[in-house]
């Protein structure tokens, strides 16, 4: 068997980075070009286009694309795809720049300052923000769910076209060996013999559930590995960095994992927060990098109480057929039930809560703020370790006004003291 072809009719990886001469010639020529500013999401759309993890996509999305997107979670061509990909400006910069349909331009990261491709305009057009947000995030609500409020801050028009990228940031460096194109993770199944690989989607540290669902995909016997990928674009306030959660999910696959059954990756795309649309746009990317399934577990790609708890899971079965060829690994909610003395789910404990070992993200945030004890059953010893040690290092924490109010006032003066 081989692994899955890359998504779209093409059935093949599209990157978008320029190398060697090529990209030398346009960043010199992009010095003449004028400069449009992006996001942080657009910037590392820019790398996951780059990468040629948004395979089949060339560039920005135009407005049919953006359309067919957003309302039928498709492509003109019918190509299956979930959430737009758009670049956006504003009304006065439109204007003050010159830019039309036909001009080249520069794209500059606004808070860097930093080229990172160059886009020949194609299409400038508007969308209906109220439309986007409801369809795609299935709320308003700008001031709770982030990738509403980032849709409701873009710019009053959009350029599509296609882009050459130059510049992918500090991501190798910070990230190593671990910061993998499609490609390359598709050479590393290769290489260990994979042809059917489940992927673990994770913006967090792993604690026992999640290492309990990657554990029972490999049982299966449906799979020959396991790939846990994490997301290290930018992510909301309060989320662990990137860095810490590498070190976490190492100790992790060294200790408890068969090192010939997994393998480790890390990513930039930037979270949308999009519930059950971004578990499709992560299957599209899984895809791509060669996996044959997604775990999609309870809440994936969620924030807040905007989904319910298996809505992500509920949408692979409204596509069409063909519109994947990889597919959704449903797992039922898990914890550890101290009455069957193991891991389990919902699906296999007869148990009530009160046997049921759930920690929630305020609980875990509180325990790691104070140095308290979480229950072996919770996490392994290892990651909560560098959890703690993250939490509790004061030149870690910034103490601003709201940022952390769930602190008790003790361990508010024990930072504050340690950065006197």
């Amino acid at each position: 068997m081989a692994l899955p072809s890359p998504h779209g009719s093409e059935k093949k990886l599209m990157p978008l980075f320029l190398e060697g001469q090529a990209k030398a010639d346009e960043i010199a020529r992009a010095a003449s070009l004028p400069k449009v500013y992006m996001s942080t999401m657009e910037t590392s759309d820019i790398l996951m286009l780059g990468m040629g993890a948004f395979t089949p996509l060339k560039g920005f999305m135009n407005k049919a694309e953006w359309q067919g997107c957003v309302f039928e979670v498709k492509l003109p061509d019918g190509t299956m795809w979930p959430m737009p990909v758009t670049l956006s400006i504003s009304a006065a910069e439109l204007e003050s720049s010159g830019i039309k349909a036909g001009s080249e331009v520069a794209l500059i990261d606004r808070d860097t300052d930093e080229l990172y491709a160059t886009m020949k305009i194609e299409e400038i057009y508007q969308i209906d923000k109220e439309a986007q947000a409801r369809e795609v995030y299935k709320t308003l609500d700008a001031e709770g769910h982030p990738g509403v409020e980032k849709t409701f801050a873009q710019g009053e028009y959009n350029l599509a076209g296609p882009v050459k990228c130059l510049n992918e940031g500090d991501y190798a460096a910070r990230y190593g060996e671990y910061y993998l194109y499609p490609a390359e993770a598709r050479k590393i199944f290769d290489d260990k013999g994979w042809s059917r690989v489940v992927a673990f989607q994770t913006r967090n540290p792993m604690h026992r559930s999640h290492e309990y669902l990657v554990k029972f995909a490999l049982e299966s016997g449906f799979v020959d590995g396991a790939f846990i990928h994490a997301v290290v674009g930018a992510l909301k306030a309060g989320d662990i960095p990137g860095e810490v959660r590498v070190k976490c999910y190492e100790v992790l696959v060294d200790n408890y994992f068969p090192a010939a059954a997994c393998a480790l990756g890390v990513y930039p795309m930037e979270m949308r927060y999009g519930g059950p649309r971004e578990a499709l746009l992560h299957a599209v990317i899984r895809q791509n990098f060669g996996c044959s399934y997604l775990i999609v577990g309870r809440d994936h790609a969620g924030v807040g109480s905007y989904y319910g708890p298996f809505d992500a899971q509920t949408i692979f079965d409204e596509l069409w057929p063909g519109a994947l060829e990889l597919k959704c690994q449903k797992i039922n909610w898990t914890f550890f039930c101290h009455k069957c003395e193991s891991m389990a789910s919902l699906a296999t404990c007869p148990h009530g809560k009160e046997d049921r070992v759930i920690v929630s993200g305020t609980q875990f945030r509180r325990a790691m703020q104070e140095g308290e004890e979480l229950p072996k059953e919770f996490g392994r010893p290892e990651v909560l370790e560098i959890l703690k040690d993250y939490y509790m290092t004061a030149e870690k924490v910034e103490i601003k006004k709201g940022a952390y109010e769930d602190l008790s006032p003790e361990m508010l003066k024990k930072i504050q003291d340690a950065k006197k």
